[in-house]
């Protein structure tokens, strides 16, 4: 699959770094979006998303504001009932700007996402590090051990048909989930949609069993 031309891009390129933090209050999941330079500073809050402690996952809105009047894009499960079935991006209006699906076969022995737009681009996303993903798989079969947070970091890299790094997203040590995400530009300057890449990171952390 070709790689759409910049213009194709639903907005500017937007953000080449990003850093996705999560916190967590006794009743709401909180995952802030900021922007970051090269060694990864912060240079502000872009956006924020919310979501119950309790409540299902089918659906993650991201607003700009505290008050929450103004939704910038979220992404929803095509099915209730079958969340195999993929995710939809949309932007503050509805309008699709990607979409991702988790491949569960694949999933048995390396997490596998797919990962797309709206234009036909798609790009494959898997953990970075195999004996990892092994090491993850057997943590869970481990009675007592299962329900304790895994204590390896896991990172992913989506990569096009041609093997191009389309993003990156990058764990660190802290005492809540925080990851780092690198949108490298393409050969034609295309690059991903920032809030494809930021549904796509909160995805990895909200929907993954880990």
């Amino acid at each position: 699959m070709t790689q759409p031309s910049p213009s194709s891009e639903p907005q500017p390129a937007g953000f080449a770094r990003l850093k996705v933090r999560q916190k967590l209050t006794l009743m709401v999941n909180r995952y802030e979006v900021l922007q970051t330079d090269e060694a990864g500073n912060d240079l502000g809050l872009i956006c924020f998303a919310e979501q119950k402690r309790m409540a299902f996952k089918e659906q993650v809105t991201f607003y700009t504001d505290a008050a929450k009047t103004h939704a910038l894009f979220g992404f929803k499960a095509r099915k209730v009932i079958d969340l195999g079935s993929g995710y939809d991006i949309v932007d503050g209006t509805g309008q699709p700007i990607g979409w991702f699906k988790k491949e569960f076969a694949a999933s048995l022995a390396r997490s596998t996402w797919r990962l797309g737009t709206p234009e036909g681009f798609e790009c494959v996303g898997q953990e970075r590090n195999a004996k990892v993903a092994v090491l993850r798989r057997i943590w869970d079969f481990i009675p007592l051990l299962n329900d304790l947070p895994v204590p390896w970091l896991f990172h992913f890299d989506f990569r096009a048909a041609d093997g191009s790094l389309v993003m990156s997203s990058t764990k660190k040590v802290a005492l809540k989930d925080v990851y780092f995400i690198e949108l490298p530009a393409q050969p034609n300057g295309w690059r991903l949609d920032w809030r494809v890449a930021s549904a796509m990171a909160v995805a990895l952390d909200a929907l993954q069993s880990r």
